[in-house]
This record gives C-alpha cells, structure tokens and sequence, in this order.
C-alpha cells in the first residue's frame, strides 16, 4: 500500500508501478484536492480507478440527487448563500435538514431546523465545526426515520454488497444502476410510514465502514479485476 502526502512533493511512498490500479483510502478530499490526487497517481503512471468527475458524481449531492429524485427526500441546492432565509420560508416546509455539498453537521444542535430564520445561526455552527462550506448549501425536507434502521451498502462496478451477506434491498438496486462511479456507498433507512428512503450516497474511498468490519470491507474487493 502506498501513501501520499498532500505536502507539495506529489510522490507516493513507495513509488506506484506503471500500470497498476489505485485504489484512494482515507479522508475526504475536496474536488481540487482529488484532481490533484488523480494527476499524481497519472504522473505515475498508474491508473485510477475513480476518475475525479465520477469522485463528485458519488461525494456532492447535487450530482447525485437528480438521479434518485423520488427515492430520497426532497431537496433544493444553493451556490449563491445570499437569501436562504428567504428561500427557505418559499420552500413552505415544516422542517429543514441542512448540509453543504457533502455533510452535515452533527455536532451541537445538529443539522434540522424547523423556522427558515434558523438558518443564519446553523451556518455559522457549519462553518465553525467544520471549517468551511463546501461547494453551497442542500436544504433536505426533513422526513422522519424509525431508529436504528440506517443501513450502509457498497456498489462496486454496479454490484451492491451487503455486510452481512445478505440480500440488497431493491431500493439499493436500483440505486446501483443510476450513480456513475465504480465505488460509492449508498445509506437507507425506513420512514416512519414504512418506505424505505435513500439518506445519503457517498465516494466509496472516503466513506466510513459504518456497520462493517474490515473484513467484510475487504470482501467486496474479493474478485475484483485490475483494469
């Protein structure tokens, strides 16, 4: 295994070799922090697997939520953070789940708000917990989830995998075939009324193994082919 320190030297240690396929593991990258990941490992002659368009396919929700309208809650996303309160109140909903292009915030009072004029005081927390807000703002009807039924799913290459082994729900096989990445996690849970809902997609190479152990991570790799 290789690493690769984002330090300004752009080497991995040890050295890639020509024509292997890399696979990136480890914090999550921002759009220009993965392109410049992906010119490294090209540099190297090495390939990567998941080329920095189909990284923000999985990792910015505007992406993704178009394809899967219908099977996840309702959502509005802003570049331009001037008037969200304004926009929020025209939204008529009764509660708001707020996150940037990528997370939310789970710290503090989290990331619902149920009056637009909230949304002055939940930004601040963003940027301050987390440092910046990436790419804009995605503003989520919020929908009511029984506890304890979120579940994280991998696709790879348009297979879904289950950490148990089990069987993938349809809802995750559906979303298998509309997100253009090799390898992104998908996150459902089941509403209060019984539907399950998708909650979030991910990049698979910065996605936590939430409800799997290493081993039945490794798994998913286990008849992969080199491309």
């Amino acid at each position: 295994m290789s690493t690769f320190a984002f330090d300004g030297d752009r080497r991995f240690r040890p050295p890639l070799e020509p024509g292997e396929t890399v696979l990136y593991r480890g914090w999550m990258l921002t759009g220009d922090a993965y392109r410049e990941f992906a010119e490294a490992v090209a540099a190297a002659g090495a390939i990567l697997q998941t080329t920095p368009t189909a990284y923000l396919a999985a990792h910015h929700i505007p992406n993704w939520y178009p394809l899967l309208a219908g099977l996840t809650p309702e959502t509005v996303c802003y570049s331009d953070l001037t008037g969200l309160q304004d926009h929020l109140a025209g939204l008529g909903w009764d509660a708001f789940f707020v996150k940037d292009y990528v997370k939310s915030l789970k710290t503090g009072a989290g990331s619902v708000i149920t009056r637009p004029e909230e949304i002055g005081e939940l930004m601040a927390r963003m940027e301050q917990f987390r440092g910046q807000i990436e790419g804009g703002v995605c503003v989520r009807q919020f929908e009511p989830l029984e506890p304890d039924t979120e579940t994280r799913y991998f696709v790879r290459d348009g297979q879904a995998f289950a950490a148990d082994g089990d069987t993938v729900s349809d809802i995750v096989q559906t979303v298998a075939g509309r997100i253009s990445s090799p390898f992104f996690s998908v996150d459902v849970a089941r509403r209060a009324d019984g539907l399950w809902r998708v909650v979030e997609i991910g990049d698979g190479q910065v996605s936590d193994l939430v409800g799997w152990t290493a081993e039945q991570f490794s798994a998913v790799w286990a008849d992969a082919q080199p491309t």
